[in-house]
């Protein structure tokens, strides 16, 4: 079998792999390969997979599959499979500390002090403690989330609409999140359902001053509609790791908006979730080395 690494991912997976067949990271040979593990950069489009004849597997190492045409690959008979759970912690960890950033007042207390001020007195905080937090979405991510929560002693609710129950979340309707919620947490894959669903008209049935952290998708917010709610206070802050685009467009109004805190979708990308993700390759070759033999 030959294999074709599109993406960054860790730098040991490569030997792990040698004994499924050749490796490679040259990506002219797509035509060639068996096999191709991508990340978030490479997109797997119609045409894509039409270069790739004798493609019969697409990893995506991470959550999301929206840069895969998923659908038109497996009318071809490719497999398509991601590392869903592999990703979990590290991304929750990132959703943890952009929501704790915000009652901290962490960015501005650095800030200052970088600038030689003693902000004490201006800086008055809250806590997380006692408030509610609104999971959207009650997956891998969105669980880990929510027990990390609990930890600091937050009321935690989640929607989902693909569960009827869960072991420790109290699912409510989607409505009833966004008239409690203090602080909402999105953890949504890229669907026709998602899409924009964090806009002016959300928004205003929210409560005022809500917090919103997103490492979900950027595309699941209209940045125009979430500037303008930070601009008038409506949202009280925006924290975000997920763009329209890797890396976003300059024009993006979200990088201009007060009371964002943004990172360059590092999320997942953490050294332990890497070796996770490259467990997870490893064990999805084996069951399809096991089931084409």
């Amino acid at each position: 079998m030959k294999i074709l690494i599109s993406d960054a991912f860790d730098p040991s997976l490569p030997a792990q792999l040698e004994r499924f067949g050749e490796v490679t990271d040259d990506r002219d040979r797509l035509p060639e390969v068996d096999v191709v593990l991508v990340r978030s950069k490479t997109k797997c489009t119609r045409e894509y997979i039409d270069s790739a004849p004798n493609l019969k597997l697409i990893i995506r190492g991470g959550v999301g599959l929206d840069n895969i045409d998923v659908e038109y690959a497996r009318s071809k008979g490719i497999r398509v499979y991601n590392t869903a759970s592999a990703s979990a912690i590290a991304v929750a960890e990132m959703a943890m500390a952009l929501m704790v950033a915000v009652p901290t007042r962490l960015i501005e207390a650095h800030n200052s002090m970088k600038e030689g001020r003693w902000a004490k007195k201006e800086l008055k905080r809250t806590e997380l403690h006692g408030k509610v937090l609104g999971l959207v979405g009650a997956g891998n991510i969105g669980t880990e989330v929510g027990r990390r929560a609990a930890a600091f002693g937050m009321e935690v609710i989640a929607y989902d609409p693909l569960l009827k129950n869960h072991d420790f979340l109290s699912l409510v309707p989607l409505t009833e999140l966004f008239r409690r919620a203090d602080y909402i947490s999105l953890h949504v894959p890229l669907t026709e359902e998602t899409r924009g669903m964090i806009n002016e008209e959300t928004m205003a049935a929210m409560k005022d001053g809500v917090v919103i952290v997103n490492t979900a998708r950027g595309q699941c917010v209209v940045e125009e509609d979430m500037a303008k709610a930070l601009e008038s206070g409506k949202v009280r802050a925006y924290g975000t790791d997920v763009w329209y685009s890797d890396p976003p467009d300059p024009s993006s109004p979200i990088l201009s908006a007060p009371n964002v805190i943004m990172t360059p979708h590092i999320g997942a990308s953490s050294r332990e979730n890497m070796l996770r993700i490259g467990d997870v390759v490893v064990k999805l070759l084996e069951d399809f080395e096991h089931q084409i033999a």
